[in-house]
């Protein structure tokens, strides 16, 4: 029974992140110059990395979270907002359409950025 009822957690966590980074991506791509660059995935990516960094700080070196709580959190939520795959697919999809360049930067700032984030969010949490 336990394993069903991680699923559960991890499913309900995967529909809250999937429906924020629905909502925070299209909210990023209607800024004014945002133009064709996936700028709503970066945003969620990094933010996603920046999280994941402070709650596995805070597990690591505080134990303040649950296991049921990771599974949700750090699995479910934080697994459905992030968007690896929407990130190959709009890289693939700028270099099909000769814009090498521009998959490129979105290649080098979706790491760079994203472990940064990563990085920066678990320090931050062994400082809290």
């Amino acid at each position: 029974m336990k394993g069903a009822i991680d699923v559960l957690w991890v499913g309900l966590g995967g529909f809250v992140g999937s429906s924020l980074r629905f909502m925070i991506s299209g909210w990023v791509h209607r800024w004014p110059g945002a133009g064709a660059f996936p700028y709503g995935t970066l945003v969620v990516n990094v933010a996603g990395c920046l999280a994941l960094g402070i709650l596995g700080g805070w597990a690591d070196h505080r134990q303040v979270l649950s296991p049921a709580t990771r599974l949700f959190v750090m699995i479910g939520v934080l697994g459905g907002f992030t968007t690896f795959s929407t990130f190959a697919y709009e890289t693939l999809a700028l270099a099909t359409a000769s814009d090498v360049v521009r998959a490129f930067t979105n290649i080098a700032l979706q790491l760079v950025l994203g472990l940064g984030a990563a990085w920066i969010g678990y320090a931050a949490a062994r400082m809290m």
